[in-house]
């Protein structure tokens, strides 16, 4: 075989693809956070398929020479009294056997690409400041970007305007999808 790169493909059609999406959740986050963690992320990735309405709901997957690399899901998050669309990126997973070669981060490039083509106004996300910061979020505050539960850990809710320009704050209390809805993943 050659020195060639492996080809990266990256899509939104995951329709039929729930087990294959929620095993990759699940595999990835069992290496890294314990077999629990990873029945846990796996459940919920399988969750915000089946139960987020089709509207609500953007799923990214990059595909590596055939095999499933990465997958993110962006979930919308709506504030009571503001019009803004937004979006929740959450969970990511990226395939262990390809981590630290930039797949995730060009797959969640990628995804807020295709967020602005559609016009959506706001990404936000929950988790390390220096992977997300080197995709364009930035720390929020809770006036800043209601969280629709507590967070446990503040310093990791971020989000970025996709329009550019500063992120003007959002207003009213903000609501997740449903699978989401849960004290334990905040």
């Amino acid at each position: 075989m050659s020195g060639r790169p492996p080809s990266v493909e990256f899509t939104s059609e995951w329709c039929g693809r729930e087990v294959e999406i929620a095993e990759l959740f699940c595999r990835t986050f069992s290496v890294s956070e314990g077999a629990e963690e990873g029945e846990v992320v796996g459940r919920l990735a399988r969750d915000l398929l089946a139960t987020t309405p089709e509207g609500d709901l953007r799923v990214f997957l990059a595909r590596q020479d055939a095999a499933l690399g990465g997958c993110i899901i962006f979930t919308r998050l709506t504030f009571r009294e503001d019009a803004r669309r937004v979006f929740l990126l959450a969970p990511v997973a990226v395939a262990p056997e390809v981590q630290g070669r930039g797949l995730g981060q060009r797959l969640i490039a990628h995804a807020l690409g295709a967020l602005r083509v559609e016009a959506a106004d706001v990404a936000v996300t929950y988790g390390d400041p220096g992977f997300y910061g080197r995709v364009g979020f930035v720390p929020v505050t809770v006036d800043q970007v209601p969280p629709p539960q507590p967070l446990g850990q503040p310093e990791g809710w971020l989000a970025q305007a996709l329009a550019g320009g500063p992120l003007a704050p959002l207003a009213g209390p903000a609501r997740c999808a449903p699978a989401l809805d849960d004290p334990a993943y905040w």
